[in-house]
């Protein structure tokens, strides 16, 4: 099973991603991980990706591809995954074609979602109140036709990512379940 997980940052795509890779045993991988720990690397890519996401920018679409498409390649997503944060643009989405079964949105308001954020401000070097702001308004604008993208396709779930955790994750199961039948 390829499930990918889409929503605002702090809807909570981390929490529900660890939860649904323990119940369907398989892996859950985030670009956002997999870009941070690039970032730390004494590479000129890994000096470029860390400028670009304290910026709070996105990584351009073909960068982006090209870590992800040959990160997925690895023996340990053969048989699926749970991504967080990939694709994130329409352009990905189509590039990316073949490569999910499920998309998953959790929607959580703007509000909601900066309230969650200031909670744990200070974990990491990207979540500066301009980071996160970028982020938001980046959301709207680029990852939005995403969700439309995948609700064409069939393959979406929206949950309402503003329930408590338990809740959403039921939700979620029930989703997917009832659109793999």
């Amino acid at each position: 099973m390829k499930i990918v997980l889409i929503g605002i940052q702090g809807a909570g795509k981390s929490t529900q991603g660890n939860f649904l890779s323990e119940k369907y045993n398989i892996p859950y991988l985030s670009s956002g991980h997999i870009f941070r720990s690039m970032a730390k690397e004494k590479s000129t890519l890994g000096r470029w990706l860390k400028e670009t996401i304290n910026s709070g920018a996105l990584v351009p679409d073909e960068k982006t591809l090209e870590i992800m498409l040959t990160y997925l390649e690895k023996p340990e997503y053969a048989s699926g995954y749970i991504l967080d944060g990939f694709p994130r643009t329409e352009v990905q989405a189509e590039a990316f074609n073949g490569g999910v079964d499920q998309v998953v949105f959790l929607d959580v308001s703007d509000k909601e979602a900066l309230w969650r954020i200031a909670g744990r401000v200070g974990d990491r070097d990207d979540e500066t109140v301009h980071a996160i702001r970028k982020r938001i308004e980046l959301f709207h604008e680029m990852t939005e036709p995403v969700i439309e993208f995948y609700r064409q396709q069939k393959k979406l779930v929206s949950i309402n990512g503003e329930n408590d955790i338990d809740q959403v994750f039921k939700d979620i199961v029930a989703g997917i379940e009832k659109n793999t039948k």
